[in-house]
């Protein structure tokens, strides 16, 4: 008796983690859509909801951080192209979109390292490098282009 009572609990156990799973996974399915439809607020909470059952996807941090460049709310987007980084040190996106921030901001520094980092890693991006150098160029200090 208590071994069909625990094959019952444990098979209640699987069904309910199993529906549980197909929601977690329809969060960041949702919020693309709602992206695409430039319904930012509420593509927002979906890709939010699903970092909170898949911390790790570095996709919904992406998503995240373009929602944040259309508001821009540069802090909101430098954190969650960190976060893309952090899970993803290759993601070619998150460097180039990371760099043009760090140029928008006059960081020569962090933009000529991500400039480097982004030379690496670039696989779908590649074609953004010559924009990237250009906005670069025109950050590039005086004594530090006569030095050259």
């Amino acid at each position: 008796m208590k071994k069909n009572f625990f094959i019952k609990i444990f098979s209640i156990y699987l069904f309910l983690t199993s529906v549980g799973m197909s929601v977690q996974s329809n969060y960041f399915e949702k919020g693309i859509k709602l992206f695409q439809k430039k319904k930012f607020n509420e593509s927002k909470i979906l890709f939010e909801r699903d970092l909170v059952f898949n911390p790790k996807n570095e996709k919904s941090y992406l998503y995240l951080a373009k929602i944040f460049d259309e508001r821009d709310n540069d802090e909101e987007l430098e954190t969650n192209l960190k976060n893309v980084l952090l899970l993803d040190p290759q993601n070619d996106e998150a460097i180039y979109m990371l760099t043009l921030l760090k140029i928008q901001q006059s960081d020569y520094d962090q933009a000529k390292e991500l400039i480097n980092r982004f030379t690496l890693f670039c696989k779908s991006f590649c074609s953004k490098k010559n924009e990237i150098q250009e906005k670069f160029e025109k950050l590039i200090p005086e004594n530090v282009k006569t030095d050259n």
